[in-house]
């Protein structure tokens, strides 16, 4: 990807952070592109070997960076096997020379980390900046996501906030919905509910709205001074009916702000739909989640948003942007992979496509995703034990990346769910990590250890590979050889991968086999091509920067609001076109409040949420003026179940309105293509279960030419990512240098 030709006035800077790695891409004044990759926990790895006078240290394997950009970093430094030989704090830096505050314990070389004290957003705006630590970032539009609170969530390490909820409700959330996990498990151990101390609240609506009972929030003063006096300070506010008539909600609220509690979420104003358990968990999750993420954004704020000018913007899980001081901790829990869907969806249609899945497997986990000429929407999404009512685009998630841990559990293989994450990360890294998929793939010879952007172990994969395979002769299994074992790895992988791309397309009535595989994230390249293979899928394209769309992604998005309206009428009695023309105004009076003038809002989608009257389960149905909205959500009935009542009457349960402000959508620049065979630049042995080891021809992306065609088995390899081309399958390089891979007709094509 290149720039406009037109220069910015200020460094652009989009960055995801994920599990494992925290992806950036930036845009400077001039108009140029600039890449980095570090690891979420805000370091870079490399080597190190220390100088005789053993407080002068040599750096390898790291970027040229400017005088002093080191100071202050925290550096670590390893054995071979992981185990840690000293630690000690960067005084100085010169180019790939460090001056340490204590003398180092050996004279050789060794495996080293290097941690920023900021956070890892900050650390790689530096790093595409050249901006050394200690001096502020320059002027920039900052864009974020982050999985800090999905996290902070599946790990249970947030902040239990005070649960204020209707009198004689007070176990709702222990309660829920009374589902069984497992129906077949006879112990069900239910998670605790993520909230705090309760307070149940006096005061009753009706379900119109009406108050039944007045809210008398002076006799709850004491209690709520109690509880600022025991620290706590967020709270999460769930009245029954609140969503008709927020008036309670919102006087508790001023009275709690009163006594001194840093964050109130309330329902009515996160969720003002019907169902008191999904609002209640919604609030609950996002007081949950708010020390956390408030605290992130202060943090990455102060060191983005030192100069005048300077701005931070958040992608949402809906995947639109808002601004860091407006943004709600209960919209960041699918913001990374929302990037990675908008990235997608740009590519794909620049390559000519318009049903595509995304297939972006990271370091930690797995995103997929479908997109046929419009985003799908979510408005309710479970994350961990938590179910939010809240937008999202329509992501499902498997914990297969290339972190996954590879192990044997005394009875069979498993891969996942656990990561070994940024650190230790997988054995390779040298850290004393577990077998992962990496590993795996670089046993295979599918990783090329030179390419990687810092030192990688080869032996230590081998000896954790070696570890399982004794584990296996201990039970009295017969253990494969290396390479069969660790490809019997990436075929469970690659099974899991293609059962979530299933739940996304077939088990929603779309033949994924009709679809193009985008593939991307800095793991995705080495499986498209199986997976592909597993879903009858024929072509995969490979974006140019795969192993950072998502953060492209972000850089794609547009300021979004949302307007959402509980209806429950007769669409017969409903002025529907008047009820939008009202929601339409609200949602761009929410882009206005973000900076948005009205003039640059416009309307992108209006759904209305249809059903029979009597049922609980609602469809989507497009609206726009003219539209038969009977017609249109019969119709897609009767291709859903296979059947259309004729004399049922139909209900509009809610509507929603997106608006987006109006931006030129970022040029992807397009290259004169001239049909050539590529050159490979060299050859690599390879191992492919059916055939065994092999030497294939490696190429590098950069040095191909716009038109250059390849056939498989072969290698592509991207300064972030690597792609494995199977054989049976073909590439060609377009004009935006997105690889376009095409599979070769079989007899199980049934074509």
């Amino acid at each position: 990807m290149s720039a406009n030709s037109a220069p910015a006035p200020l460094w652009r800077v989009w960055i995801d952070t994920g599990g494992t790695f925290t992806d950036c891409i930036a845009i400077d004044p001039a108009g140029a592109f600039h890449r980095a990759k570090v690891l979420s926990h805000s370091a870079l790895r490399g080597t190190a070997e220390v100088a005789e006078d053993r407080y002068s240290v040599r750096l390898q394997g790291f970027p040229e960076l400017p005088d002093g950009f080191f100071s202050g970093f925290a550096f670590r430094a390893f054995h071979g096997d992981g185990n840690q030989l000293f630690a000690s704090t960067v005084e100085d830096s010169a180019g790939q020379f460090l001056r340490l505050n204590r003398p180092a314990s050996t004279g050789a070389s060794f495996p080293c980390v290097l941690e920023s004290p900021e956070e890892a957003p900050l650390l790689a705006a530096r790093l595409v900046t050249r901006t050394p630590a200690g001096e502020a970032l320059p002027i920039m539009e900052l864009r974020l996501a982050t999985t800090r609170g999905t996290n902070a969530l599946l790990e249970r390490k947030g902040t239990p906030p005070v649960f204020f909820v209707t009198e004689g409700f007070r176990d709702l959330l222990r309660v829920g919905d009374q589902r069984r996990p497992d129906i077949f498990a006879l112990a069900i151990e239910k998670p605790e509910p993520l909230h705090g101390p309760v307070v149940e609240v006096p005061g009753r609506l009706d379900a119109t709205g009406a108050e039944i009972e007045p809210l008398n929030v002076e006799a709850l003063r004491p209690r709520v001074r109690a509880l600022r006096a025991e620290g706590h300070e967020t709270a999460a506010v769930a009245l029954l009916h609140s969503y008709r008539n927020p008036a309670h909600e919102d006087a508790l609220a001023a009275m709690l702000r009163e006594e001194g509690f840093d964050h109130v979420s309330l329902s009515s104003h996160l969720s003002p739909l019907i169902q008191i358990l999904p609002r209640a968990q919604t609030a609950v999750v996002n007081a949950y989640l708010a020390p956390i993420i408030g605290g992130y954004l202060d943090r990455v704020g102060a060191g983005a948003g030192r100069r005048e000018g300077s701005s931070t913007a958040m992608m949402t899980s809906a995947g639109g942007l808002v601004h860091a001081d407006r943004y709600q901790p209960k919209d960041s829990l699918l913001s990374g992979p929302a990037g990675g869907v908008a990235g997608m969806a740009a590519v794909g249609r620049a390559a000519g496509f318009t049903r595509l899945i995304g297939f972006d497997m990271g370091g930690t986990s797995t995103d997929v995703s479908r997109y046929a000429d419009a985003f799908d929407y979510v408005f309710e999404h479970r994350v961990g034990d938590a179910l939010l009512s809240a937008p999202a685009l329509a992501i499902e998630t498997v914990a297969a990346g290339g972190g996954s841990i590879c192990r044997f559990d005394g009875d069979r293989l498993l891969v996942g769910p656990e990561s070994a994450g940024a650190s230790p990360g997988p054995a390779c890294y040298g850290a004393g990590g577990p077998l992962t998929i990496t590993d795996a793939n670089l046993l295979l010879g599918r990783l090329d250890p030179e390419a990687f952007p810092f030192p990688v172990s080869v032996e230590a994969s081998s000896a954790r590979i070696d570890a399982i395979r004794g584990a296996m002769e201990e039970a009295g299994q017969s253990a494969p050889a290396r390479e069969a074992l660790a490809a019997g790895f990436l075929r469970i992988a690659n099974e899991r991968m293609a059962d979530t791309v299933r739940r996304i397309s077939l088990r929603k009535g779309y033949d994924p086999a009709s679809h193009a595989l985008v593939s991307f994230g800095g793991a995705g390249g080495q499986h498209a091509c199986a997976l592909a293979g597993l879903l009858a899928i024929r072509t995969v394209l490979s974006p140019a920067d795969a192993g950072l769309l998502s953060a492209y992604g972000v850089g794609l998005a547009r300021f979004t609001a949302m307007a959402e309206r509980q209806i429950l009428r007769l669409l017969a009695e409903l002025d529907l076109a008047g009820a939008f023309a009202e929601a339409d105004e609200e949602a761009i009076d929410r882009l206005a409040s973000e900076g948005i003038p009205r003039g640059r809002a416009e309307i992108t989608r209006r759904i209305a949420s249809l059903r029979f009257l009597g049922q609980d389960a609602t469809l989507a149905v497009e609206w726009s003026p003219g539209v038969d909205t009977v017609a249109a959500f019969r119709g897609l009935y009767a291709e859903i179940f296979g059947h259309c009542p004729e004399d049922a009457s139909i209900e509009a349960e809610s509507l929603r309105v997106v608006a987006k402000s109006a931006e030129a959508p970022l040029a992807m620049p397009e290259e004169p293509t001239r049909p050539q065979r590529a050159e490979p630049l060299r050859h690599r042995p390879v191992y492919f279960a059916a055939t065994g080891w092999s030497d294939i021809p490696v190429f590098e992306r950069g040095a191909m030419t716009p038109g250059g065609e390849l056939s498989g088995p072969a290698l592509v390899f991207d300064s972030h990512s690597a792609l494995l081309v199977e054989p049976g399958w073909a590439g060609r390089l377009d004009g935006r240098r997105t690889l376009v891979l095409t599979r070769e007709r079989t007899t199980e094509d049934g074509k």
